[in-house]
């Protein structure tokens, strides 16, 4: 018998990697941490060998709809995003589990339990149990690999989307992966019956009988897999975990003086005849799970009219938000803390929040902006996702709010229209492509006085250095394309130097009756730390 290859990989890359294995034609993502490492290691692969196709997207609905073009005719597609990043992308994947999928559609969401790097702590298993859909949820690298290999056959088995839900510990951790053999790319095929893909009402409410009619063969399939298993044990406890969170019973298994009765889901739907076996042998479920109790909540319209305690996130046995840890679940096992460790993971660390880099050009910007603002006796800054988001702290107290992709410009917009001038917002050139440019086009069109920032520093830096959808410098164009006045929009370079300069205009800008952009451009020092430099 032949042995396996095996590879050091990261979480993130397991999935890259399974996909590549698994014989997908492409790859989509918008970059967002924890997921980011996915399509940068297909992107890389792609550069070598030429296929699967990978590549960065304008935002996650964007990157979805292509995958969707992929399953279309045939053919295998991974996207990849981050937690919130499904809320960006939630109208093509709720219809893509109504529409009969042909190639395989997988989609790697990365959730964030303990905002490492996020604005919340939401848990992907609802958006796919919403979707009536497949989840899958490994708990290790080995099993991301797998999962991946099998997801691909899970989604042409059943015409659906499948969801690979990783949490932050679990995309970042490293390990020795077995490798299966390599499958061939599908061929290709034509787009067959409209019927099953132009969701006229008509032919969507015949679809969603179609999902709906096939969930008892989904549940079964729960059941039978082998993501689901179940060991009857103890008659006292029985410990249900989901996903990573299976690492750290195992941890503390063996310390318990009598080993508990044991099921493990990495697949949902839930396995309900397991969940249900478990529950008549033992007097008390104990459920361990990363994120939201999704599984603990839903116990209740599982089991029969039987009293066993049901314990975990929902009932305080278990801490209600941050990650799951082997400290917190000793706790709830009954077992002493070791040391005098903290339980809450967050409280081990000191508190480093991250800073700008020496010498960043937003640094310049918040400078002229300050200068700028001391010219009126209110103003608000409304600001967005990326480093932009850290001109709220100090030295700089730039801006005041930062709540979700895109909604610099819009808040910026109800802020003026409800009386408060000026009105900024203040956004990236990555993120203004990603969502911003669709809320400029109701600025433009209600002539809403109000100035849009965007700080043009030619990268998605937050995230690593990614190349942004629109090339360096041609950024103008597309903003003059929403219909801005051309002398109401304002190129301008960033630099210790022109300080004044930057500021006069915003302060010009800001006291301008109408909408107007300010594109402050620089490139990040840290990318440019990275390119070649020119021989002399």
């Amino acid at each position: 018998m032949e042995e396996k290859k095996t590879q050091v990989l990261l979480g993130d890359e397991a999935v890259a990697l399974g996909s590549v294995h698994a014989g997908i034609t492409a790859a989509y993502a918008y970059p967002g941490t924890p997921s980011t490492e996915i399509v940068e290691f297909l992107i890389a692969h792609y550069k070598r060998h030429g296929a699967p196709r990978a590549a960065w997207a304008a935002n996650e609905k964007t990157a979805l709809e292509a995958g969707l073009g992929v399953s279309f005719v045939g053919r295998r597609a991974l996207v990849a995003m981050k937690h919130v990043g499904l809320n960006v992308a939630a109208d093509p994947f709720m219809n893509s589990a109504v529409v009969r999928l042909k190639g395989g559609l997988v989609l790697a969401v990365a959730d964030d339990p303990g905002m490492h790097s996020s604005q919340n702590e939401q848990d992907t298993r609802y958006f796919a149990d919403f979707a009536h859909t497949i989840c899958l949820e490994p708990a290790d690298p080995q099993e991301i690999y797998d999962m991946t290999l099998a997801a691909y056959e899970i989604s042409e088995r059943f015409n659906l989307p499948v969801v690979l839900r990783l949490v932050t510990r679990l995309a970042h951790s490293r390990a020795v992966v077995r490798l299966a053999t390599p499958q061939p790319e599908p061929p290709l095929s034509g787009a067959g019956d409209p019927r099953e893909w132009v969701l006229l009402p008509l032919h969507a409410r015949q679809q969603w009988k179609r999902v709906l009619g096939q969930a008892p063969d989904v549940d079964s399939w729960s059941n039978q897999c082998d993501f689901n298993t179940l060991t009857l044990a103890s008659p006292r406890l029985g410990v249900i975990t989901a996903g990573n969170a299976r690492n750290y019973y195992l941890e503390n298994a063996s310390e318990l003086d009598e080993a508990p009765s044991h099921l493990h889901v990495g697949a949902y739907p839930m396995p309900v005849e397991k969940i249900r076996a478990l529950a008549a042998h033992v007097d008390e479920i104990l459920v361990c799970e990363d994120g939201y109790p999704f599984i603990e909540r839903a116990l209740k319209g599982v089991l029969p009219q039987r009293e066993v305690c049901i314990t975990g996130r929902l009932s305080g046995a278990l801490p209600r938000d941050g990650e799951l840890s082997s400290d917190l679940l000793r706790v709830a096992l009954g077992l002493e803390i070791l040391g005098d460790a903290s339980l809450n993971i967050l409280d081990q660390t000191p508190g480093r929040p991250p800073q700008l880099c020496k010498g960043c050009p937003h640094i310049d910007t918040f400078a002229a902006l300050a200068q700028a603002r001391a010219a009126f006796p209110q103003s608000v800054v409304t600001a967005d996702i990326g480093c932009s988001t850290l001109g709220a702290l100090p030295p700089y107290h730039a801006i005041e709010s930062c709540v979700c992709m895109g909604a610099s410009v819009g808040m910026a917009k109800g802020a003026a229209e409800a009386g408060l001038r000026p009105a900024v917002g203040l956004i990236g050139d990555s993120t203004f492509c990603h969502s911003g440019i669709t809320a400029l086009l109701d600025v433009v069109a209600d002539q809403t006085p109000m100035t849009l920032i965007i700080v043009d520093n030619e990268t998605t830096a937050m995230t690593g250095g990614q190349p942004t959808i629109v090339p360096y410098g041609k950024l103008e164009r597309l903003v003059l394309g929403t219909g801005i006045d051309p002398e109401h929009c304002r190129v301008v370079k960033t630099h210790p130097r022109s300080q004044a300069a930057l500021a006069k205009v915003l302060e010009s800008e800001m006291a301008y009756d109408g909408p107007s952009v300010v594109i402050a451009v620089r490139e990040c020092i840290e990318t440019a730390k990275k390119k070649p430099k020119a021989k002399k």
